[in-house]
């Protein structure tokens, strides 16, 4: 598990384009004592630093645990790379904020808010007592974490989601690239004032279904089906790493957007003597899914 490891900075719009751009043409830009990588990704040494946790928080990179700590694109990443270099697709989006709500051993609280949290509306308070009594039951746990720390990974998964100028009206101009690109996916809200503390309020959004391609929820149905060709509804609903937790979608909203992978061909929603299924028609996995969505809007 990892806890504050983006050292207070969320993603920065072009920063992952620029982290890949730079892996891809020196898999040591993050070690070099040749090429300082401050100078050559031109940000400082703690921006350094958090550029290479998300790259792997997102699914973009990987790196040995020992050794020469050299970072190689993930097939994932190549992809991305390839079809979407300066990752503006909303398809990318959601493919990147799907890596970082599954990854339970590098961003733990992404995993944790997204899977794990039940709360609609909440507090910073709300999260960190729910986590950290989450953390005190898990048997590899050491119990609970520093309460900083867990204020700095909820501030910035608010940063990841909530653009600043609707964060902080008034304190960031309109021409301001420094918001997260994961803001555009709608997925946490403000939601007002706590009563009874006085803190602000948040909430869980149901994004938009057309924002939500088709093919990037099948890709992540398939992820999670591993190999079986028929799924209950409610497990994609319900399930932790699921579509409908990762994405907070609403039964209505994800049986919507299964109709429309329906018209793809690609699976067959059966809704009968009380079991809701899908039974998968496609024989392609996750990465070629992902594939398939930059074929699709690409034509």
């Amino acid at each position: 598990m990892k806890f504050r490891a983006h050292d207070t900075f969320f993603i920065r719009k072009g920063w992952l384009s620029k982290g890949m751009k730079n892996v891809e043409a020196a898999s040591d830009v993050f070690i070099s004592k040749e090429n300082n990588p401050m100078d050559v990704l031109g940000i400082g040494a703690n921006m350094v630093k958090s550029l290479r946790y998300w790259l792997m928080a997102t699914g973009l990179t990987t790196e040995p645990n020992t050794g020469k700590r050299n970072q190689t694109p993930t097939e994932l990443g190549r992809i991305i790379r390839t079809n979407d270099p300066y990752f503006e697709e909303m398809g990318t989006l959601w493919l990147l904020h799907y890596e970082l709500a599954k990854n339970y051993e590098e961003a733990t609280s992404w995993w944790y808010f997204f899977n794990e949290f039940k709360l609609t509306e909440f507090t910073r308070e709300d999260f960190i007592t729910a986590l950290n009594k989450f953390l005190r039951a898990l048997p590899e746990s050491d119990g609970e974490k520093p309460l900083r720390t867990l204020e700095d990974d909820f501030n910035c998964i608010v940063s990841t989601y909530v653009p600043r100028a609707k964060s902080k009206p008034g304190r960031v101009s309109p021409e301001s690239n420094i918001d997260c690109p994961l803001g555009e996916l709608g997925l946490i809200d403000i939601a007002g004032t706590d009563r009874e503390s006085g803190l602000k309020k948040h909430r869980k959004v149901v994004p938009r279904k057309d924002s939500l391609h088709p093919l990037i929820l099948l890709a992540v149905i398939l992820d999670r089906a591993d190999g079986e060709k028929q799924v209950r509804i409610q497990n994609i609903q319900t399930d932790a790493y699921n579509a409908g937790k990762v994405f907070n979608l609403d039964i209505i909203s994800l049986t919507a957007l299964l109709y429309r992978i329906e018209q793809l061909e690609c699976i067959k929603v059966e809704r009968t003597a009380g079991l809701d299924v899908i039974n998968i028609l496609t024989d392609m996995d996750y990465l070629e899914c992902v594939r398939a969505y930059y074929e699709a809007i690409s034509q």
